[in-house]
C-alpha cells in the first residue's frame, strides 16, 4: 500500500509514472485477476487493506460506522467490518456497525460471502431508511464503487448528501460515492468538498476520475493506492498516467555544467503584454513579464519580451527581473527570433494578439499559445481542423513540418475551440483535451485540478501537483513560461512527457508557501 497523494517535500527526483484505467479497463484486471485466484481472495484482500488503513488512520478509533452498497464495493466494507470488529473485540465502548443502502439479498456472490463474514463476526446491522443517531469516530463509505455513471436519486442520494456532509473522519472505498471513476464528473446533488477529515484507498488499479475534474476536491486530504498484489497485464494499456514531479529545473545538474553558457541553455521570446493604447487605456504587460520571469528563473539562457501595441511607450527595462530583454513584438517579428527561439505567444495580448498570430504560426518551429492567443484562434482553428488540406492552412503546414505546437487552455478557452460550453469540459476532461489534441495535431495543456496533457497519439497524462493556491491572477502565465523553458533546454524528444515536467514543477510552487496570507503570482518565482 502507497500514498499517492499529496506528494511530501523531499520527493523531487523520485518521480513516477502511475498508471491510470477507466472502469471498463478496471473490470476486465479485475475478471482476469479473480479466474487465477481461490475465490474470493481478491475480495478478502480489499477488505484487508481498507481495515488496515483504518486502524492505521484513526488508530483510536472505537466506534465505527461502514456505509455500504448492494454490489462488490459494499462486500469490501462487510469484510472490512468484520475484520475492524475482531480488532476490536473486548475493548470496552467500541462497536461496528453496518448501515446498508439496499437489499442484502441482491448482492453478488462474493459480496455475499463478505456480508456472512461480518454476520459471523457479530457486526451490528443497522435496517433503517435514516442514518444511526449513535455517533461515530470512523465512517466506511463502501457505497458505490465503479459503477455509477449517472444521477443518484431518491434514498441513495439523501444517505449520501448526510455522508459526505458529515464531520466524522471518513475512508473512502475505492472512490468517494458518487465520483465517476472515468471523468471526475461529481453526480450527487451535494457540495464534493467533504464535511470532515477524510481519506481514500484506491484498490486493483488507480482509477482516472480521483485525480481530475473533481476527484481531488471529493478525495479528501490523501489518496493511497493497494494494487492487491495483481499486476495488470499487458494487454489491459492504462487509460492515462499519472505523473509525479521530478527534479525539473534541475539546479545541481545545471550546477555541473562548467562548460554551458547562456546560449547553450536555449532562448525564449513571449510575444504578449499588451501596452495601454489611446483609444482604451487598457494595459496587460504584466502577463508577458510574468511569463518571462518564470522562463528565466527556470534555466532559460535568455529570454526576450516583445510587448504589443506600438502607440505606447515602451519601458526600458523590467525593475524586477532587469535581466529581460524588453523590446515591441514588431521588432521580434523583424528578428530571427521566432524561428529560433522558443515562442510563448498570448499572454496579456488582448485583442492586438490576432494581429501577430498568423506570422507566429507560419514562422516559430516550437510554439506555445496561451490565454490571448487561444481567444485569436477561436472558430478559425475549428475550421481549419475540418479541412486540414486546406491551401496555406497554418495547422496542416505545421504538422507537415514537423514543427511543436502546444496549447494551454483553461476550460472556458478549451469549450471555446471545442465549439462546447465549460460543463461539457469538465464533465470528461481527459476526453476533451484528447479532442483538442486530435482535432489540431497539438499537445494541449488543459488548465485545472489534475491538468491534462495530451497529444495526438498516446495516452494522456494527468499531474499529480498543485492545489488551490493556484487559484489567482498570473499563475497560468508562469505555467506559460515554465512551458517555454523546458523547451529551449532542447532535450524534449518526448514533448508530452517534457511538457508534464514543466505543468508537475508549476503545480510544486505553492507546496513550500508558509505564509499567513495566500501568494500572488509573483510570489511564487521569489
Amino acid at each position: 500500500m502507497e500514498r499517492i497523494v499529496p506528494i511530501g517535500n523531499g520527493t523531487e527526483g523520485a518521480a513516477r509514472r502511475w498508471p491510470l484505467y477507466g472502469s471498463a479497463a478496471s473490470r476486465a484486471i479485475e475478471r482476469q485477476a479473480a479466474e487465477g485466484l481461490p475465490p474470493h481472495a481478491l475480495m478478502q484482500r480489499a477488505g484487508q487493506a481498507v481495515a488496515r488503513l483504518a486502524r492505521a488512520w484513526r488508530p483510536h478509533a472505537r466506534r465505527v460506522l461502514v456505509v455500504t452498497g448492494r454490489g462488490n464495493n459494499g462486500g469490501d466494507g462487510w469484510l472490512a467490518a468484520a475484520l475492524l470488529q475482531r480488532h476490536l473485540r473486548g475493548i470496552p465502548g467500541a462497536s461496528v456497525q453496518v448501515w446498508p443502502l439496499g437489499p442484502t439479498a441482491r448482492m453478488p456472490d462474493d459480496a455475499r460471502w463478505a456480508w456472512a463474514e461480518a454476520r459471523a463476526a457479530g457486526v451490528d446491522v443497522i435496517e433503517a431508511p435514516t442514518p444511526p443517531a449513535t455517533p461515530a469516530d470512523l465512517i466506511i463509505d463502501a457505497v458505490f464503487g465503479l459503477g455509477l455513471s449517472r444521477p443518484v436519486d431518491g434514498p441513495a442520494r439523501d444517505a449520501l448528501r448526510w455522508l459526505h456532509g458529515c464531520p466524522v473522519p471518513t475512508l473512502c472505498v475505492d472512490l468517494p460515492s458518487g465520483l465517476d471513476a472515468d471523468t471526475g464528473h461529481w453526480w450527487i446533488d451535494a457540495p464534493p468538498q467533504p464535511g470532515g477529515p477524510r481519506i481514500t484507498l484506491s484498490l486493483l488499479t488507480l482509477k482516472s476520475g480521483l485525480f481530475t475534474g473533481l476527484g481531488r476536491a471529493c478525495a479528501g486530504e490523501a489518496i493511497w493506492f493497494d494494487d492487491l498484489g495483481v499486476a495488470p497485464a499487458p494487454q489491459h494499456a492504462p487509460d492515462a498516467w499519472l505523473a509525479t514531479p521530478s527534479r525539473w529545473p534541475d539546479v545541481p545538474a545545471l550546477r555541473r555544467a562548467h562548460a554551458s553558457h547562456k546560449g547553450s541553455r536555449g532562448d525564449v521570446v513571449v510575444v504578449g503584454g499588451q501596452l495601454p493604447s489611446a483609444s482604451d487605456g487598457v494595459g496587460m504587460a504584466g502577463a508577458a513579464v510574468l511569463a518571462a520571469r518564470a522562463a528565466l528563473r527556470a534555466g532559460a539562457g535568455r529570454v526576450y519580451v516583445g510587448l504589443l501595441n506600438g502607440e505606447a511607450t515602451l519601458p526600458p527595462w523590467d525593475g524586477g527581473q532587469p535581466a529581460l530583454m524588453l523590446r515591441t513584438a514588431q521588432a521580434v517579428l523583424a528578428s530571427a527570433l521566432p524561428e529560433q527561439a522558443v515562442v510563448v505567444a498570448g499572454c496579456g495580448g488582448g485583442a492586438s494578439m490576432a494581429e501577430v498570430l498568423p506570422a507566429l504560426l507560419a514562422r516559430a518551429p516550437r510554439l506555445v499559445l496561451d490565454a490571448d492567443a487561444l481567444n485569436a484562434l477561436g472558430p478559425a482553428a475549428r475550421e481549419g481542423a475540418r479541412s486540414p488540406a486546406a491551401p496555406g492552412d497554418p495547422w496542416a503546414l505545421r504538422r507537415a513540418a514537423g514543427w511543436r505546437t502546444v496549447l494551454t487552455p483553461h476550460p472556458l478557452e478549451a469549450a471555446r475551440l471545442l465549439g462546447t460550453d465549460v460543463a461539457g469540459v469538465q464533465a470528461d476532461r481527459l476526453g476533451a483535451a484528447r479532442a483538442l489534441a486530435h482535432q489540431l495535431g497539438a499537445t494541449i495543456v488543459l488548465k485545472g485540478s489534475g491538468t491534462v496533457i495530451a497529444a495526438p497519439d498516446g495516452a494522456p497524462i494527468v499531474n499529480a501537483s498543485g492545489d488551490g493556491l493556484l487559484a489567482s491572477a498570473g499563475t497560468g502565465d508562469v505555467l506559460a513560461g515554465l512551458i517555454g523553458a523546458r523547451l529551449a533546454h532542447g532535450d524534449a524528444d518526448d514533448l508530452p512527457a517534457a511538457i508534464a515536467e514543466a505543468v508537475a514543477a508549476h503545480g510544486r510552487l505553492t507546496q513550500r508557501w508558509t505564509g499567513a496570507w495566500p501568494p500572488t503570482a509573483t510570489d511564487l518565482l521569489d
